[in-house]
């Protein structure tokens, strides 16, 4: 059996993974999360593949690593993770009523090189948000960490009125497509050994 090593420090991720019956070791990337790609599926896989190829190296010989990028597009522009508390407000006060796209890009790696890289994409639609509901939101901190400045998994879940596609993925890992993924690796490589 492989050992899966998670090239992200993102507890949501870890959590997420581990809840679908992982065992894996944490090896958070280095990479730098930039990039001047402007599509949002062709940004995140990008990313998510250098997170994976920079931790690789460094992965036991026998491991696949899984890298991992979420970014929030609302007409197809990017909104990554808020500079500053005025900017989280500015995000969120753009996505009050609106159905926007979450993309993760996900890369499975192996020590051969060998990768598969895809990208899953979540519509979200958000009730009208007051600016007291901003306000408070902003200030609980919560939005500083989160691409397009909110967490549907804590308290800001009261605000969505819709979502169309995984829930996993708008978290921040999209764990069925993975878990068909790695399947596929992990009977590729019994067969090898067969």
């Amino acid at each position: 059996m492989k050992q899966l090593i998670l090239a992200s420090q993102s507890p949501r991720r870890r959590e997420l993974l581990a809840l679908a019956g992982y065992t894996f070791t944490v090896m958070p990337s280095g990479d730098a999360e930039d990039c001047t790609e402007t599509d949002p599926a062709a940004l995140v896989q990008a990313l998510a593949e250098r997170k994976a190829r920079d931790v690789l190296p460094a992965a036991p010989e026998d491991s696949l690593v899984i890298g991992a990028d979420t970014v929030v597009a609302l007409d197809d522009v990017i909104l990554g993770k808020p500079r500053d508390a005025e900017d989280a407000a500015a995000m969120l006060r753009a996505l009050s009523g609106r159905t926007h796209q979450v993309y993760t890009g996900v890369c499975v790696i192996g020590k051969d090189g060998a990768a598969d890289v895809f990208t899953e994409c979540t519509d979200v639609t958000f009730q009208t948000l007051s600016e007291e509901e901003i306000a408070a939101y902003v200030a609980s901190g919560e939005p500083m960490d989160k691409a397009g400045a909110y967490g549907i998994q804590g308290p800001f879940c009261r605000h969505v009125e819709s979502i169309r596609g995984d829930y996993c993925n708008v978290v921040g890992l999209p764990v069925a497509h993975l878990y068909r993924v790695l399947r596929a690796r992990l009977a590729q490589d019994t067969g090898e050994r067969s």
